[in-house]
């Protein structure tokens, strides 16, 4: 049966129907840790729930819980709260809505079984994730911060943090989560005792991390509620100082928004100040980077010369070529390609 529940109309169209639809629409995203039986099952009762009511989005469901990120018609979220709410475990669920939102975050809906909500590489066994940290509050957040005895952690990717951070945070080098949680633990080691702070964008990957952490013989350990999107909300309603710099990056088709008004990086095409993520316009490379304007222009939309040249040719040729040529996105892994390192001319034989 699922397989028949999901959008079956081309990409190009979509997007195309979206930006041309003028209904206001709201980017919210959501989670919640829970027993589910049968996920599948499940997927395809949340699929008909949602679809009736215009959700565009991306949803992962595993025997773990939900983790989701959509958009639904604005005139619609009293509808959209009431089908959560006949889910038992997501009834009263918090969600965290965007804070720069034009209603084009998805084109959309798509539901998926996964082993995991977040992938983490932990034996789940070996320690319960509801015995996570103590979720804190904006002003909270903002008292640990200052505290000497305090180590604010970032739970991110490198991509994300290199655009927007909290001040004094540590900002792994990671590729994944997974990779993160063995590092910091490392990183930490013979700390135990501090003020554990960690935060993300919407406050998942902490509450499984500050869960691990505790396992792991921390003591004081903390994640901010309901992450940087709801930090940022907290700080414009309370009049609080908002302790983040830069932008928070979002997994939709916006790939960002901006929390503090600095640009802490750079475009990494020509090097001048900017912090807008793109995707190489070259589908056979699609690699994520940080391009400014200029650049953009220069190269269309795309990451190097040789991208460039690739997509100025005829599509029955790019349709030959396509997985014969080697690309930044075959190469780099989101965010580590830089200019220097791949700029020559297309090569054909």
């Amino acid at each position: 049966m699922s397989k028949r529940l999901h959008n079956r109309v081309n990409r190009e169209v979509l997007l195309q129907r979206l930006q041309q639809d003028t209904t206001p629409r709201t980017t919210i995203s959501f989670y919640k840790y829970a027993h589910i039986g049968n996920p599948a099952l499940f997927r395809d009762h949340f699929y008909l729930l949602l679809e009736p009511l215009g959700v565009l989005g991306r949803i992962y469901v595993a025997k773990e819980g939900v983790n989701a990120q959509v958009s639904a018609p604005t005139a619609r979220l009293e509808d959209f709260r009431k089908a959560l709410d006949e889910i038992v475990f997501l009834e009263g669920c918090r969600l965290n809505f965007a804070i720069e939102d034009d209603g084009k975050s998805f084109f959309k809906l798509a539901i998926k079984v996964r082993d995991k909500i977040v992938a983490d590489g932990l034996d789940d066994s070996s320690f319960d994730v509801t015995q996570c940290g103590k979720h804190v509050s904006a002003a909270e957040f903002n008292q640990l911060a200052d505290d000497a005895n305090t180590i604010v952690v970032d739970m991110r990717n490198h991509y994300e943090s290199e655009v927007g951070h909290f001040v004094n945070a540590i900002t792994p080098d990671v590729e994944t989560f997974r990779e993160e949680l063995p590092l910091v633990e490392n990183l930490l080691k013979g700390q135990e005792d501090k003020n554990l702070l960690m935060y993300c964008t919407g406050g998942i990957r902490c509450e499984k991390a500050s869960a691990y952490f505790k396992h792991k013989g921390f003591k004081n350990v903390f994640q901010l509620n309901g992450g940087i999107i709801e930090y940022a909300r907290q700080v414009k309603a309370q009049g609080l100082e908002n302790k983040f710099l830069g932008k928070n990056f979002v997994f939709d088709e916006r790939l960002g928004e901006r929390i503090g008004e600095e640009i802490i990086s750079s475009c990494h095409q020509c090097g001048q100040p900017c912090d807008d993520h793109t995707n190489c316009a070259n589908e056979s490379c699609h690699i994520l980077f940080i391009q400014c304007a200029h650049c953009a222009e220069k190269y269309h939309g795309c990451c190097s010369d040789k991208c460039s040249s690739f997509l100025a040719l005829p599509s029955d040729q790019r349709a030959a070529l396509a997985g014969k040529m080697e690309f930044n996105g075959t190469k780099f892994g989101k965010g580590r390609y830089k200019v220097h390192r791949q700029n020559e001319a297309l090569d054909i034989e």
